[in-house]
């Protein structure tokens, strides 16, 4: 189906949000369709000094532009979904996403000695709850301090601050913006953020016109890896900004799912690793929270993350 008016695509300004709703709009124009952005300040974008996880309000890089799809003024908005809250905003409808870029996490440093096991005391800036309880669990002499800003901004309170040994960032960000280096290392066994890597577009929930149109550029399997992913962490939690992760690999007729939870300062997780069938993939992420919690322990931290949310 194409649309006979321009669809009003909206975006944060910042250089990773841009290019992402370029993304969606070269792909939305290939299939026939005209676009223009419309830039959206976020509450995010604003409060750039305090970290995430203490504004105890969800949806800070998306609130204000699914306002601007409500007020009509944009038909469609992008977002990194790992942002999106898993329970959407009324009359708030995730219609597509693009196929899944990066989902790893890397790590800049400025020296390379502090990935030994047993290195000594070093300082790692994250603006994640989930990056610093993985990175706790495995270097429990370091020490994890946060660290707010769009990509290019972290980069740079980084390289500035000279008590900082390294900071922890999405792979995908970083490979957007052609801003890897050979200081950066990915970090194969740190367990993602669930949808980490998937760029997500929204509509309203009565626009069947942009429904039909976003799907065209849907990706399926990215889709279903992030609606696991997310279903996940509904069950568990809710929010994004928790030290819960997740991670699904379709194989042909299997979805390989990994998942995990850890407590805050790293010393205690839950993991859960199982591979189900393909066509149960909309209770899966359901279930295999509901599995993780009957371990034992695992209802207590849970009880303790939100409690300090």
């Amino acid at each position: 189906m194409k649309s006979s008016r321009v669809i009003h695509v909206a975006t944060r300004s910042s250089p990773l949000a841009l290019w992402q709703a370029n993304e969606v709009k070269e792909e939305l124009e290939s299939a026939g369709d005209k676009c223009e952005l419309i830039h959206i300040e976020s509450t995010g974008d604003v409060q750039v000094t305090q970290p995430i996880y203490t504004m105890g309000i969800s949806g800070v890089f998306t609130k204000q532009l699914d306002t601007a799809l409500l007020n009509n003024q944009a038909e469609i908005a992008v977002h990194s979904l790992k942002d999106v809250p898993t329970q959407l905003a009324e009359n708030i409808f995730l219609a597509a996403v693009l196929k899944r870029g990066a989902h790893e996490d890397l790590v800049v440093v400025k020296r390379k000695e502090i990935l030994e096991i047993n290195s000594a005391q070093a300082t790692i800036a994250t603006s994640s709850l989930r990056r610093s309880a993985q990175w706790l669990a495995k270097y429990p002499k370091h020490t994890t301090v946060p660290i707010r800003g769009n990509v290019q901004t972290r980069l740079r309170k980084f390289e500035e601050d000279k008590h900082l040994d390294a900071v922890i960032l999405a792979k995908a960000g970083l490979e957007r913006l052609n801003l890897l280096t050979e200081n950066s290392i990915t970090l194969d066994w740190m367990l993602p953020a669930p949808a980490q890597g998937i760029i997500g577009i929204v509509c309203r929930d009565d626009d069947t016109e942009m429904k039909e149109i976003c799907n065209k550029i849907n990706h399926p399997e990215s889709f279903i890896a992030g609606f696991v992913e997310r279903e996940f962490l509904k069950t568990l939690m809710g929010g994004c900004s928790v030290p819960i992760s997740a991670f699904v690999k379709i194989n042909g007729n299997e979805i390989d799912f990994q998942g995990a939870m850890h407590s805050y300062d790293g010393s205690r997780c839950f993991e859960i690793r199982r591979a189900m069938p393909f066509t149960e993939w909309e209770n899966a992420g359901k279930v295999l929270a509901e599995k993780l919690l009957q371990q034992n322990g695992a209802l207590e931290l849970i009880e303790e993350i939100r409690n300090k949310k």
